[in-house]
């Protein structure tokens, strides 16, 4: 089996399927593991996923959340603490786990395309300046967004959100467990956040729809809390819309999407580390037991409530956002603390069995969707 693209996904799939006793092949462009510096904040599910392996890139726990809107705020204290991982220090870790399992990775080689053979598929790469040809039975694309195995194997494109974020001087009046994020719907559908990555350090985000106005909202913003960025972090990041099929037959081969490539992240927050990973998942046991999971079936759910949360939230405005913080009980925000984003269909019907108000308010927003689609 070959694996295009050394990603979070692609390299936990890699240990999956080697672990199974199949040999593995990871192809990966860069010509060695030095992933870009990323903040990243993840449920405690990641650590579950993960085990020991996980310990390594994680150099933050949150215990607590603040939602600001227009003048209001409310706190949300969490029962298991969120997660700071840094990106580069995961790849690393989950290469080694993959390598240690059985499967082995080629570096500087480059994916180019791919056709049908008698047994299987073939893979042309490029490595070291020289086209050459791969064989195997299946291929698993996690090269990201944009990814050249979809596009060759047919898939259609995935629509793209750009997310940037700034490394500041953590403000004296933020704890370093304590993550915050404002909703300011003139600037973006999605939000703004303040990860403390340490005592001393924060990562200041936003997604939004247009990279060069993202740009300019995140310079403004940061100039009105009074922050200085120390560096640039950034990417381009899937919008799910709908389930994207993960296989394909093409001759005797198969080709599966892992991932970003298979636009496998929570819309409502565009995180995708723990949903990819799951997504991983679902992929090795269809190749190892070349069967259905539940897995992925449990993701497919997940991934429509989330989908259903941005639909609904996707055309708030300010005072609906204030609204949804002064509708925000004792009980409901218990509730959001208690159940992670990662079981979003619990914590969708827990908080508005809370607080049932909230149903007129999503109501409203999906209805604002509707009509701005015309």
């Amino acid at each position: 089996m070959v694996i295009v693209g050394g990603s979070a996904a692609g390299l936990f799939t890699a240990a999956k399927v080697a672990a199974g006793g199949r040999q593995v092949r990871v192809l990966e462009s860069k010509p060695g593991l030095a992933p870009p510096s990323r903040t990243l904040i993840v449920t405690d599910h990641f650590r579950q996923q993960l085990g020991a392996a996980a310990t390594h890139s994680i150099v933050n726990e949150i215990r607590r959340f603040e939602l600001f809107t227009d003048g209001r705020s409310a706190q949300v204290p969490l029962a298991k603490p969120d997660l700071i991982i840094e990106r580069s220090r995961l790849i690393p870790e989950l290469a080694k786990t993959a390598e240690h399992a059985g499967a082995k990775l080629d570096f500087d080689t480059r994916f180019l395309g791919l056709s049908p053979n008698g047994h299987g598929l073939k893979v042309q790469v490029e490595s070291g300046g020289e086209r050459r040809e791969l064989h195997a039975d299946s291929l698993v694309g996690a090269d990201g967004a944009t990814s050249r195995v979809a596009r060759a194997s047919g898939w259609p494109p995935i629509e793209t959100v750009p997310l940037m974020q700034a490394i500041v001087r953590l403000p004296k009046d933020c704890a370093p467990d304590t993550t915050r994020v404002w909703f300011v719907p003139d600037d973006t559908p999605y939000f703004y956040w303040l990860v403390p990555e340490s005592p001393e350090r924060a990562a200041l985000g936003i997604i939004g729809e247009d990279g060069r106005d993202t740009k300019r909202c995140i310079e403004r913003f940061l100039a009105k809390k009074g922050m200085e960025p120390l560096e640039w972090q950034g990417a381009r990041i899937p919008v799910y819309k709908k389930w994207v099929p993960i296989r394909r037959k093409i001759g005797n081969g198969e080709v599966f999407l892992v991932g970003d490539a298979a636009a496998q992240v929570k819309v409502s927050t565009v995180g995708g580390i723990v949903t990819g990973f799951r997504g991983a998942i679902g992929v090795a046991d269809a190749i190892l037991r070349n069967s259905a999971s539940e897995e992925l079936s449990a993701l497919r759910r997940e991934l429509r409530t989330h989908w259903l949360i941005r639909r609904t939230l996707h055309h708030f405005q300010q005072g609906d956002y204030s609204q949804l913080v002064d509708l925000l009980n004792a009980s409901a925000r218990q509730s959001l603390g208690e159940i992670h984003r990662d079981e979003s269909t619990k914590l969708l019907w827990q908080v508005v069995r809370k607080q049932p108000r909230l149903v007129l308010l999503g109501l409203r927003g999906l209805l604002m969707g509707n009509g701005g689609k015309g």
